[in-house]
């Protein structure tokens, strides 16, 4: 049983929880991602998509590119668990899930990035366009990054205790 963290789990029970929270992190960021992505397919069918610029085509294809990106690394969280379901390999699935959900909220912030920039381009100009898309995301770069890292480094981490192997983790 694991008490590093004030929990009493095996190993098998810590990665079950931890898998579930995972997925649902996954359910709310892919749902934000999908709906981002289908606009961003629908763009190129408007009438106004034929007066961009060469540069504001190619933020487009940039945003369609990276959104395309996200949702492929979002979506592999699920055909990974696919793969290795039945092999007890859930620990480790937990931790490369872990990573490709870092990557997909990564390539979902430069979607959005991208996106916001074409657009605030096409309503404004690109000035005010620049200096609100950086404004952005330095807000997200807030809330998705500094705060967790401030929050983990602020709080002190559990000292694991000495723990005895049982049958499960060895």
């Amino acid at each position: 049983m694991s008490e590093g963290d004030g929990r009493r789990e095996s190993a098998d029970e810590r990665a079950d929880r931890r898998w579930i929270e995972l997925l649902q992190e996954v359910r709310v960021v892919q749902t934000g991602a999908q709906v981002l992505f289908g606009f961003l397919l629908s763009v190129v069918f408007t009438p106004k998509f034929d007066t961009l610029s060469n540069f504001d085509n190619g933020l487009y294809v940039a945003a369609v590119v990276l959104g395309a990106a996200s949702m492929g690394v979002l979506v592999s969280v699920v055909s990974l668990h696919r793969a290795v379901t039945g092999q007890h390999r859930k620990p480790r699935l937990v931790r490369v899930a872990n990573h490709l959900v870092t990557a997909g909220v990564g390539l979902l912030a430069c979607t959005i990035g991208c996106s916001l920039l074409l657009l605030l381009r096409v309503a404004t100009d690109t000035a005010t366009a620049a200096v609100l898309t950086a404004s952005a995301a330095a807000w997200f770069l807030g809330w998705w990054l500094v705060l967790p890292l401030v929050l983990r480094l602020r709080e002190p981490q559990p000292r694991a205790r000495e723990k005895k192997p049982d049958r499960q983790t060895v």
